[in-house]
């Protein structure tokens, strides 16, 4: 199915359209979610204290939080010790502009990316292409949507809203290779191709799942061995990571590794857990010859500082939230229009790229509640929801005559003559606006909804009848 529309947050409602009533994309979106909620529901059940041990990853977060600028420090100092070069970057912008430098003062023409987040928040492979470097994401998932022209469509899957028949005709069409939909064969192909660019590239760049102050490491967890290879032949390997992904020590990384495994895919942990603490030392046969660090704010400070919204940098980036979630199930990340889909992201995407391009991100959400039931280090992530909807209400950001109507609302809810009086006029012109199917004919919710017709007494009348009687 072909689309038309920009995938960005302020086209929300046109991407939402496209995408509602593909029953194709919601099959693929709903056996590849419900098959990680089945997985992880059998390794949750491994701790009988699961719900202990949510809450001391919330503790753990909390605190760091707390002591941001101390364990900050502490890491860079650690890091700085084992060999590495630590960054700061302020914003996105300022993000992509040191890692395309230091990309391109190596020479080296060919740069090889690890699945992360956090480098597509900050559009960095655009940017190292307009640079002139030819960038190539390794992560099976990656390659695929980096083949598509698009975008990741989950945090942990960016893929999963593609079929393996869609995705062995993107295959066919863009390596020149006969059509097949066998995901072994499509697996062994990508492999086959990469492998090579693993060997000649010069710069790997990769995301960090966790950076532990105590020791100045970065943790990379992964399932195909694409981040390995990304991070250890190369000559130079650029680690970027959110200012958030600090924890104390190795005792809560086990915590948080345990945690994210099960979340995320439903592992008990990932196939790969890479620890790296500095360059390549002496005679080691293997590692990059230079370790770039790049800690990046992009507004997280500001979070920080909040105290609503300090709570959402906890987020440890599985992506259960989306995988339960009903409004992500109808239509996928793309739906969202933002790098950072599903409930989690509409918290973190005003944020980052906005509250006025973002405004309507919120309000994509039922407010069920099955988000924060799921998430690993119990962010109340729907209330985070309903804080933003109170925040772009109060800032003005809602059409002019919704502000109006819930005036409106609001003034017959406080007055009882009023509100009763609007009752009885509903009720006697009720008739003029029926539809055929026997509902009210509403401006704008009738066009995806039915209203119920009025009931001919109200509940007043009603309750007055039933106290007569008895």
């Amino acid at each position: 199915m072909t689309r038309k529309t920009p995938i960005q947050p302020e086209f929300l409602d046109a991407l939402l359209r496209e995408r509602i009533h593909d029953e194709s994309l919601r099959g693929n979106i709903r056996r590849a979610t419900q098959t990680s909620l089945n997985k992880r529901r059998a390794v949750v059940s491994d701790y009988e204290d699961w719900e202990t041990l949510r809450q001391l990853a919330h503790d753990v977060k909390s605190h760091v939080m707390d002591h941001l600028p101390v364990y900050m420090a502490r890491f860079a100092q650690r890091a700085r010790e084992a060999g590495a070069v630590v960054h700061y970057a302020s914003t996105a912008e300022e993000a992509s502009r040191i890692v395309c430098d230091l990309a391109e003062e190596t020479g080296e023409p060919l740069v090889v990316k690890s699945k992360s987040m956090t480098t597509e928040e900050i559009e960095l492979t655009p940017a190292l292409e307009r640079r002139g470097l030819r960038t190539v994401e390794t992560d099976l998932g990656e390659y695929i949507v980096q083949l598509a022209k698009e975008p990741p469509s989950h945090i942990t899957a960016p893929a999963l809203h593609k079929s393996r028949g869609e995705i062995g005709a993107l295959f066919a069409e863009k390596l020149g290779i006969p059509y097949t939909d066998d995901p072994q064969e499509l697996t062994d192909i990508a492999r086959k191709i990469l492998r090579e660019d693993f060997l000649e590239a010069g710069v790997g760049i990769s995301g960090v799942n966790f950076a532990v102050a105590e020791t100045g490491t970065i943790c990379v967890v992964e399932n195909e061995g694409n981040a390995r290879l990304s991070m250890s032949l190369p000559k130079r390997h650029i680690a970027v990571m959110g200012m958030e992904k600090l924890l104390p020590d190795y005792s809560s990384l086990a915590l948080f590794l345990n945690l994210l495994g099960r979340s995320a895919t439903g592992q008990r942990l990932t196939c790969y857990t890479s620890l790296i603490t500095g360059p390549r030392r002496g005679k080691e046969c293997d590692g990059p010859d230079d370790l770039h660090i790049v800690i990046l704010d992009n507004g997280r400070s500001r979070m920080l500082q909040d105290d609503r919204l300090r709570e959402a940098l906890y987020c440890i980036r599985c992506g259960a939230c989306m995988n339960v979630c009903p409004v992500y199930q109808k239509v996928g990340g793309h739906g969202y229009g933002s790098v950072y889909s599903g409930p989690i992201g509409s918290v973190i995407t005003p944020v980052f790229r906005g509250e006025e391009r973002s405004k309507k991100l919120p309000y994509a959400s039922s407010l069920c509640g099955a988000c924060a039931e799921i998430c690993p280090v119990k962010i109340d992530i729907h209330h985070h929801l309903l804080d933003w909807r109170r925040r772009i209400v109060s800032h003005g950001h809602v059409p002019l005559r919704e502000r109006i109507a819930m005036r409106l609302f609001l003034l017959l809810a406080r007055h009882t003559t009023l509100f009763d009086f609007a009752g009885r006029l509903g009720r006697v012109f009720s008739p003029l606006l029926r539809g055929k199917d026997g509902g009210l004919q509403v401006p704008v919710w009738s066009r995806t909804r039915r209203f119920p017709a009025l009931p001919q007494q109200s509940f007043k009348q009603m309750w007055r009848e039933k106290n007569g009687r008895s």
